[in-house]
């Protein structure tokens, strides 16, 4: 099943812009981007010198010069920073335009782990940051397991702290560094300019074995259906300064990324009203959010609260079920299992209610 998801960026302001600099080699129309992924994955070789020439590259929406910033370098500082704060803002209301396909993304990501599969982010640069900021952030919030989401990048971990740009054009690494994936797990690759060697690896590999995979890219949809079973291409148009994809389009693949795992999260009853319920304790302010989390949605006073959060091990979810049910700790935990994790269900009496852990509501 493939599925693409995309919506434009919407007309470019012309605000501050007084004398236009045209460079032929930034076109600043919108062009296809499938021919250089053609040209990255028919090339003669997965490496680095088989990748396309510049030509191909400048071809790339993520490429194009924006008109609105044409004179960045004579703005005053005010002004630079409204232009790419409201080019942030636009690039978000892209995204909120492809809420169909994100929603999509979360509920797989949300039945990749109830399955007991991965989910991998895997990425270059600015791209590749973001899905180890997402996956890092997982464990803490939600009580992940670090084998249930994981991000890779081109480079390896160095390239997290240090660029390595080189490292991105290489297809064989990509498909290397998901040669652990198959059927049952789940693969997002994130390219702002979608024709990202490592990640168009990392997806070819992917697929061939057996797992689902998303693009999750801010170029135009163009023919990039076959690349992944579903891509949600953003389109968010080109940046304030030319080429730099770690600004509209870093905002906007952050911000689905937000989306696709918290709303995952809530299928898989992480979440009770709006609290984390299932965070994992590892300082003193997750601490005190948990005694707080259990005060409120437990309705007992904060020394009620500590003491069930001792008895429960610091599992906040089951201290919750212990209070409003008047449970103790084991038919607690029973109660929750029974309703496949979900405080709402465990309460309501609704045990086995839905196939596995996932909630459709």
């Amino acid at each position: 099943m493939r599925q693409n998801f995309s919506f434009g960026a919407g007309h470019l302001r012309r605000d501050f812009v007084g004398s236009h600099i045209r460079p032929g080699c930034f076109r600043t129309e919108s062009v296809s981007e499938a021919l250089v992924v053609e040209a990255v994955l028919k090339g003669p070789k997965p490496r680095a010198d088989s990748a396309p020439d510049g030509r191909v590259w400048g071809a790339l929406a993520t490429e194009a010069s924006n008109p609105s910033t044409e004179n960045l370098d004579t703005l005053s500082t005010e002004e630079v920073v409204s232009l790419i704060l409201e080019e942030d803002r636009r690039g978000l209301e892209t995204a909120l335009r492809s809420r169909e396909g994100i929603a999509q993304a979360a509920r797989w990501v949300a039945e990749t782990i109830d399955g007991g599969g991965g989910v991998v982010f895997a990425g270059a640069g600015t791209s590749g940051r973001l899905g180890i900021l997402e996956a890092s952030e997982c464990p803490p919030t939600f009580g992940t397991g670090p084998e249930q989401i994981r991000a890779v990048i081109a480079g390896g971990r160095e390239a997290t702290f240090l660029a390595r740009e080189g490292a991105e054009d290489i297809l064989e690494d990509g498909a290397d560094a998901v040669g652990d994936l198959g059927a049952g797990d789940l693969l997002i690759g994130l390219s702002a300019s979608s024709a990202t060697p490592y990640v168009l690896g990392a997806l070819a590999a992917a697929r061939d074995r057996g797992a689902r995979t998303v693009l999750l890219t801010c170029a135009p949809p163009g023919a990039l259906s076959e690349v992944a079973d579903l891509v949600l291409a953003l389109d968010t148009g080109p940046e304030v300064l030319t080429g730099s994809t770690r600004l509209k389009a870093g905002s906007a693949t952050k911000a689905v990324l937000n989306a696709i795992t918290t709303s995952a999260m809530v299928r898989l009853g992480k979440v009770y009203g709006n609290l984390m319920v299932d965070l994992s304790v590892g300082s003193d302010k997750l601490r005190d959010r948990a005694l707080r989390i259990i005060e409120a949605a437990g309705e007992v006073s904060r020394e009620q609260a500590g003491q069930l959060y001792e008895a429960a091990d610091g599992q906040v979810k089951t201290a919750v079920v212990m209070a409003l049910c008047d449970l103790g700790v084991k038919p607690a935990r029973d109660r929750l299992r029974e309703a496949g994790g979900h405080v709402r269900r465990a309460l309501s009496g609704r045990i086995g209610a839905e196939k596995n852990g996932v909630s459709h509501e």
